[in-house]
């Protein structure tokens, strides 16, 4: 009997603990799968300590709580991810409540350093490398080719390795990376991407944050452009915040976040030339891909024929691999806020290299025009990849897309 009482007496106290904080409906417009959302919590006191933020779904059995992560800022906002598919017209309920208990969800993402490497991980698969230090050459190549700030490795979930970084025809290539190329200052021409030039570079300055939760991982970095050829010292032409996010979908495939924001501390700004390299996100693959075991996909069905310079919401990159599939790649998606967008590319043709067909693509928003980086303004380019192995097809690269185009729709309740 004293059992009986106990346990009746602690799930009333559990319950006068809780209190209900809103109600909200996700209304579905377009298919979505394994897409991240966020609900702003401005208006609603989540920020004390008389409990913790916890999500439930509402179903027809009954609330089920779901992991959630806050992220704080100018406006805060509760990330949570609709697993699964999500169908067009399908509505989703849920409640959000302050509970004397420990927030749901723990993170399977996540974030380890050290003296030259970020890395995130997945129940202790690695996913990406961020390289902070100072990266050399090989012996007896001129070291102009040093940087840091750069993606490599990125695996597949299978432990693929799918970018490349100081391949022997491009030594300034470094595996996931932002290569702006042909720029001006002034009169005065600055290329941060060939470094062979002598013109310019980029250079890691420090970790503005490093995040674990059960929602997402990752970090910002600061990255400076740096002007070789300015008056007196070298001068930062650009301060870039890299924001990196892992998205906790299980290990099937990653999901990851690359945005990129961009200010001139130049009195009079920057121009960036309009050219077929320069922007967003560049990819060198592994070295195992070329002409005859790598293909491209665009949203516009272009293949490596006719893709270059074309215009596309989501570009899927994928070949040859040792995984038990055979095939791994990455669905490269741009977000429809990014200039120029749907936005115009960069994909090496199948006689690149001496005919070999290397495998380089990316995102380029000054492909066509000239983009002027007006002083202490940000701009902002956002990009999602997914990274798999096996095959990922055109409907579901679209519900990828639809995911992180935008947020859908809340509709508040009582």
């Amino acid at each position: 009997m004293k059992k009986i009482v106990l346990i009746l007496f602690c799930i009333v106290t559990s319950q006068l603990f809780a209190q209900e904080l809103a109600k909200f409906n996700i209304q579905i417009e377009d298919e979505r799968i394994d897409a991240p959302v966020s609900v702003s919590l401005d208006g609603i006191n989540y920020n004390t300590d008389k409990g913790n933020l916890v999500l439930y779904e509402i179903t027809a059995s009954g609330e089920k709580a779901i992991p959630s992560q806050i992220e704080a800022g100018h406006s805060a906002r509760l990330w949570f991810i609709l697993s699964g598919v999500s169908q067009k017209n399908l509505e989703r309920k849920f409640v959000l409540k302050l509970e004397k208990k420990e927030a749901f969800g723990q993170s399977k993402v996540t974030l380890e350093k050290d003296h030259k490497d970020l890395s995130l991980l997945v129940n202790e698969k690695p996913i990406l490398n961020y390289r902070f230090a100072t990266t050399f050459p090989p012996d007896g190549i001129d070291p102009i080719y040093k940087r840091s700030g750069f993606v490599h490795p990125l695996w597949s979930p299978g432990g693929e390795i799918l970018s490349r970084i100081q391949p022997p025809d491009h030594y300034h290539h470094y595996g996931i990376w932002g290569p702006w190329t042909v720029t001006h200052i002034e009169e005065r021409q600055v290329d941060f991407w060939n470094l062979a030039a002598g013109q310019g570079t980029v250079k890691f300055a420090g970790f503005l944050t490093e995040t674990e939760g059960a929602v997402f991982t990752g970090f910002k970095a600061l990255q400076q452009h740096i002007d070789f050829g300015a008056k007196g010292e070298d001068q930062a032409a650009m301060n870039e915040v890299l924001d990196v996010r892992a998205w906790n979908v299980g290990e099937k495939v990653w999901i990851v976040d690359y945005t990129t924001s961009l200010n001139s501390p130049l009195k009079n700004g920057i121009m960036l030339d309009a050219y077929r390299y320069g922007g967003g996100i560049g990819f060198r693959a592994t070295e195992k891909w070329h002409k005859d075991n790598c293909t491209v996909l665009t949203s516009d069905d272009k293949t490596r024929i006719d893709a270059d310079g074309s215009y596309a919401r989501w570009c899927l990159v994928e070949g040859e691999s040792d995984v038990e599939t055979g095939r791994s790649g990455i669905l490269f998606l741009s977000h429809p806020s990014n200039r120029m967008h749907p936005e115009p590319m960069r994909i090496w043709p199948l006689d690149a290299n001496g005919g070999r067909g290397d495998m380089y693509f990316e995102f380029v928003p000054i492909r066509h025009d000239d983009w002027k980086l007006e002083p202490r303004q940000n701009y902002t380019l956002k990009y999602r990849m997914i990274v798999f192995d096996g095959e990922i097809d055109s409907k579901t690269a679209e519900m990828y897309w639809s995911s992180f185009a935008s947020n859908p729709n809340f509709e508040f309740t009582k």
